[in-house]
């Protein structure tokens, strides 16, 4: 079955966007490889993929998976009824308070653990951490959405990765809970209003603002390499030992890569991007990113139609 959204993008490839992607590779490569994604692969990936730009629809952009099929991306077959409660994932300590060398979306129980909260759309619970004056999910959301996939998908197979783990990447206009034709790429979204974004979230919680981003990252010390980039990564999970985090406020950033337009999955292992609530214009939006050299970032210019993941934060009371 053709892949909708696989439909609305192709490739772009700019001078400029190449020389930008082979910088990022050469960063990256510097780190060696993660599981099975060699160097090599990731700077296909993103060469190919990075181009950080909104193109045309065009047939030739569907994608093959290694068996000669469309690709599922957008369509989910892998994820679309397993990863509706959580699954028998390995799950993490029930306070959201405590770090534990295992991360991902397992169950907390809600009637003991305050830390611990259900979303009522699916019956899935997500563990919950304050730091500073804002309360954040400590873990990525899982909630199926059209224009998403599962985390930690391989460029070499094309396969979407593990919901139960890494949560789900959603495109900007998902993410916003919006159509792509109303708040995707080449679409100003002028219907988000002002005020809390709900967006995907649930019931009591929003999408975080640009500045809510800036307020975490300086309620844990800023953006240097020491800090923000260092102590909001679980202490496993990321690609070698040296990249791993401290992760001293219990927030958990789990390396779930991202989700090209084109049907690749890239970056697992070695970056975690989150969305912001803030467009920066009708193709980019603003992200949060965690990069594997303990740095972390905030940024405006990566293209409405990739998939990130989605930290929602709690409405003030």
């Amino acid at each position: 079955m053709k892949n909708t959204f696989a439909k609305m993008f192709t490739v772009c490839a700019l001078a400029g966007v190449l020389g930008f992607a082979l910088s990022a590779c050469d960063d990256s490569s510097s780190a060696g490889g993660d599981n099975n994604e060699t160097s090599a692969l990731s700077c296909s990936a993103e060469m190919s993929s990075s181009s950080r730009h909104c193109e045309d629809c065009k047939d030739e952009a569907i994608s093959s998976d290694s068996k000669g099929n469309p690709s599922s991306a957008g369509t989910s077959t892998k994820s679309s009824n397993s990863n509706t409660s959580g699954n028998d994932a390995k799950s993490s300590s029930s306070s959201a308070k405590s770090s534990s060398s295992v991360y991902g979306s397992g169950q907390c129980e809600v009637e003991t653990d305050e830390n611990c909260f259900k979303d009522a759309r699916d019956g899935q619970t997500y563990k919950m951490v304050k730091i500073g004056d804002q309360v954040w999910m400590a873990q990525n959301l899982n909630y199926q959405a059209e224009n998403s996939w599962c985390g930690g998908g391989r460029h070499e197979t094309m396969e979407e990765g593990d919901c139960a783990k890494y949560g789900r990447l959603y495109t900007w206009a998902a993410a916003m809970g919006k159509s792509e034709d109303e708040c995707g790429c080449y679409h100003d979204c002028t219907t988000l209003g002002t005020g809390n974004v709900q967006g995907v979230c649930p019931n009591g919680w929003h999408v975080p603002a640009q500045s809510e981003w800036e307020e975490l990252f300086g309620a844990v010390g800023g953006t240097t390499w020491a800090t923000a980039g260092l102590k909001l990564k679980t202490k496993t999970g990321w690609i070698g030992e040296e990249s791993n985090g401290t992760d001293d406020y219990g927030f958990s950033a789990l390396p779930a890569g991202i989700a090209y337009y084109e049907g690749y999955f890239a970056r697992v292992g070695r970056n975690a991007y989150f969305w912001s609530a803030s467009q920066f214009s009708k193709d980019y939006a603003y992200y949060a990113y965690l990069y594997f050299l303990k740095s972390a970032w905030l940024y405006h210019d990566y293209s409405k139609d990739h998939g990130f993941s989605v930290r929602c934060v709690k409405d003030s009371e």
